[in-house]
């Protein structure tokens, strides 16, 4: 037990003493007591070791050391610096081991929590080894220990100096206690305590030994303790009693402790009780759960399941409880750290600040030896110059410079030993913290799709609301209109894991604005979708990714490069590997961008009209484009202008003004938004893709149905049972690359490998949102519900991951000389069939120009 007298500092006002203490470390609680003397039963006060920080100063004197806690500071004093040295010591051990042992989140729970967020993530758990900065301290038994309760407590210089004038009615009882447990107590050992052990309360009085009455030498009757009394100093912590000392007086004493005895087993027993009930009432709430979910799945009415979603509806309410629970725990976290810094920080300074006024004295200690060598140099000299005296004074000097050195080194040593044990508890507080943002992450994610589900349940609800009482559907239209007032973007205050603005990093509108009103929940499914898929990959997906891009230093074509760029460029590297890729395409001749402007200003162009007339149109759900006073307006206009005089065999186009406002967003300069647009017309797509015909355009579309017959060959068959045109849906998507149909993150990782690979990604991706929205597509049995479906199915689309698998996973093989083939196949058949129309149209022309007016 670490226990023993210290001297311990108060400070009244402008008066300071030492007041002499018995100070013991309690295990359970990480605290040390202090009491007036070791035979006190109630302490005066106690030290919080979990969050303190231990200093010591040769300035202050020999023994001489701080607690510091995040409240107060503690001065004690020891009676020798080994002395203070070994507490010191224990103290540091003491409170590591607390902290290990009572850490919310141990090493292998947080390694745990990790694995199930992520099973292919391995969390390193970087765990500090011990280093002996300070060698272990002989054990001063005369000053620490058990043996050091015997001794009597250091005489002070008063008799009234000793007492704490802060804690009168705790000295009363202690020194009310002391009396009369002498009086009662004392024995032929000359001390009511024993020391060799500090003995636990027993869990059952019954189970102590009852101690027969004795007779001491002389043949009187030894003295008992109260069985109540020893109850409470085993129940203090304090040491126990010799055997001896706790027998009994008379048998009425024993008759009252057998019914204190009866009393403790009746109250043992009715806590029993209690627990007994609580695990009853959890055991009927799990069958509970357990018959509710079987009620689901056998239930045929929807009244039953309405009964049910108002069950999930408290559930969530739980869920949501527990969230902020966890954030306010993770609050008081983030302040125990900050202290802990803050402190950290005065050590160093304070390490510093001892190594400069040690570098000084080891200057001062090299002048005095080198005055010396100088002065016995010359025996002569110095016995005409130096007394006998000044050489002692000398030595002596030298004899205490070294003494100060000693300490100091001792000093610094300790000191680099504290800033150790506060790193390393500083380290496992980290971990903590980032289990805990971790496990609410996770909460989090579970808490939308809980959400979601719950709104996916309403609206199919909503559908079925014409076949619903009257009574069951007024209830479902309430339902909406509370789940439609839930504000998805809300967090909680100060406490932002990954939060769904109004708005990306491109002014994209997160969560979709539907006119119609029926829609309105399905928006807010999507929400719900897109911050649940967030939450989830922030830590497992897009932090490797953002670590992987930002070693990549010089960009040059490889395997891996490309493997990069599919799944997606961060925001940070976008812009510069996308003018990167242009500029590999495309020679930038100088100041031919400025003098397609300066032409565009002097002479109109005939495609002027229709770019005034597209420019409002061009991506409604941006906010840079939204208003007819957005600053990327103009740009977008003079980019156009510059391109149709630049290519006059295209001019302009509708669906070139998409195109060129995404690359202005992402590349955010004109000129390079403006060869973004040549790059993406003159070297990724085919020749005529945007001319006066499209003729290359409507190839595609036959490409694409051949790959759709070959790898979605179910789905094909479906379409043309139905009579389904999939071009009227897919013709939009190959000549504007998916703009206005996918979520902005999606779309912005297609153009991505877009850009790098060629329209070979649009037929990738093309196939993959079919592919991803499958089942549902097969699941409907009616031509116009079909065309009503796929309108807005690609807006259904939130996980890019799955998605990207799909298309460059799932779909391979995928050559670029099959395409080729395809698209020279298709070309000629649509260009016969072409011709004979003309042919036709003449016929017809001839027949009526007869035929006569």
């Amino acid at each position: 037990k670490l226990c023993g007298y210290l001297n311990k500092l108060g400070i009244k006002g402008p008066i300071k003493t030492w007041k002499s203490r018995w100070f013991f470390y309690d295990e359970n609680k990480c605290h040390l007591l202090y009491y007036r003397t070791a035979q006190d039963i109630n302490p005066l006060g106690s030290i919080d070791l979990s969050s303190a920080s231990f200093d010591c100063k040769v300035e202050n004197g020999e023994g001489v050391f701080e607690i510091r806690t995040p409240s107060r500071v503690f001065t004690l004093k020891a009676i020798s610096k080994q002395a203070m040295m070994y507490w010191l010591q224990q103290l540091q051990m003491r409170r590591w081991e607390f902290c290990n042992a009572h850490s919310r989140f141990p090493s292998h729970e947080i390694l745990s929590c990790s694995l199930v967020l992520c099973p292919d993530l391995f969390l390193y758990i970087d765990v500090v080894d011990s280093e002996d900065f300070l060698p272990p301290v002989k054990t001063p038994t005369e000053a620490v220990g058990l043996k050091a309760a015997s001794l009597p407590a250091p005489q002070t210089s008063t008799a009234l100096q000793n007492i704490s004038l802060k804690h009168p009615w705790t000295e009363l009882q202690n020194t009310v206690y002391n009396i009369c447990g002498s009086k009662q107590l004392w024995g032929n050992s000359g001390n009511i305590f024993n020391f060799s052990e500090f003995q636990e309360p027993p869990e059952n009085l019954d189970e102590e030994q009852e101690v027969e009455e004795g007779t001491t030498e002389d043949g009187r009757m030894e003295p008992r303790m109260n069985w109540v009394r020893k109850a409470r100093w085993m129940n203090s912590g304090f040491p126990g009693l010799p055997e001896e000392l706790s027998r009994e007086r008379n048998p009425m004493d024993k008759m009252s402790v057998l019914q204190q005895q009866i009393l403790t087993l009746t109250e043992e027993v009715k806590s029993q009780k209690e627990l007994v009930k609580l695990l009853h009432k959890a055991l009927e709430a799990a069958q509970q759960e357990k018959r509710v979910s079987s009620m689901y799945l056998t239930a045929a009415e929807d009244k039953d399941r309405l009964e049910l979603v108002r069950h999930k509806v408290r559930q969530i309410a739980d869920l949501t409880s527990r969230l902020e629970t966890l954030e306010q725990e993770k609050k008081e976290l983030e302040q125990i750290l900050t202290l802990r810094d803050s402190h950290i920080q005065e050590l160093k300074k304070h390490v510093q600040l001892l190594m400069e006024k040690n570098h000084a004295k080891q200057e001062v200690i090299m002048v005095l030896t080198e005055q010396m060598a100088r002065e016995l140099s010359d025996p002569l000299q110095e016995a005409n110059t130096i007394t006998a005296e000044t050489l002692y004074k000398q030595q002596e000097e030298i004899d205490h410079l070294k003494d100060d050195i000693d300490a100091y080194k001792t000093q610094n040593q300790f000191l680099n030993s504290e800033i150790h044990q506060v790193t390393r508890l500083w380290t496992s507080v980290a971990e903590n913290e980032k289990a805990l943002l971790m496990k609410c992450a996770c909460l989090q994610a579970r808490n939308c799709q809980m959400e979601s589900k719950y709104l996916t349940v309403l609206r199919k609800l909503q559908e079925a609301v014409p076949g619903l009482p009257s009574s069951h559907a007024e209830l479902v239209r309430k339902l909406i209109q509370e789940a439609l007032q839930w504000d998805v973007k809300e967090e909680a205050e100060g406490f932002n894991l990954n939060p769904v603005s109004e708005y990306d990093e491109y002014g994209f509108m997160t969560v979709p604005d539907y006119e119609v009103e029926d829609w309105k929940l399905l928006a807010k499914i999507q929400a719900l979708e897109i911050k649940s898929n967030n939450l989830r990959s922030q830590e497992l997906v897009e932090k490797p990714l953002r670590d992987r891009w930002n070693s990549v230093g010089e960009l040059s074509p490889s395997a891996e490069l490309k493997n990069l760029i599919r799944s997606g460029i961060p925001v940070e590297h976008r812009q510069r590997v996308w003018r990167w890729i242009v500029s590999r395409h495309c020679s930038h001749l100088p100041d031919h961008y400025q003098r397609l402007l300066r032409q565009s200003q002097s002479t109109e162009h005939p495609a002027c009209r229709q770019i005034e007339l597209d420019l409002p149109r061009t991506l409604t759900n941006n906010k840079h484009f939204s208003s007819p006073t957005s600053q990327l307006i103009p740009k977008l206009r003079r980019v156009l202008l510059a391109f149709s005089w630049h290519n006059p065999a295209i001019g302009y186009c509708q669906g070139l003004n998409r195109l060129a406002a995404v690359a202005l967003l992402v590349l955010e300069d004109e000129e390079s938004a403006f060869w973004c647009l040549v790059h993406i017309v003159e070297n990724l797509m085919p020749a005529d893709y945007y001319s006066d015909t499209l003729i290359t355009s409507q190839v595609d579309q036959r490409v694409f149905k051949d790959f759709l017959s070959e790898k979605l060959p179910r789905l094909m068959a479906h379409f043309e049972q139905y009579r389904i045109d999939v071009s009227l849906i897919t013709f939009n998507w190959f000549l504007v690359v998916f703009v206005d149909s996918l979520v902005s993150d999606i779309l912005l990782r297609v153009w991505d490998a877009f850009l790098y690979e060629g329209t070979k990604v649009i037929f990738r991706y093309a196939l993959a949102i079919f592919k991803y929205n499958e089942e549902e597509i097969l699941r409907i049995h009616d031509s116009v519900e079909v065309y009503q479906y796929l309108r807005f199915f690609t807006r259904m689309i939130m996980d890019g991951r799955k998605l990207m698998n799909i298309a460059f996973n799932d779909l391979n093989p995928f050559p670029m000389k099959l395409l080729r083939n395809r698209r020279s196949m298709h070309r000629e058949e649509l260009e016969a069939e072409l011709c004979e129309l003309e042919q036709i149209k003449a016929a017809y022309v001839k027949e009526r120009a007869e035929q006569g007016p």
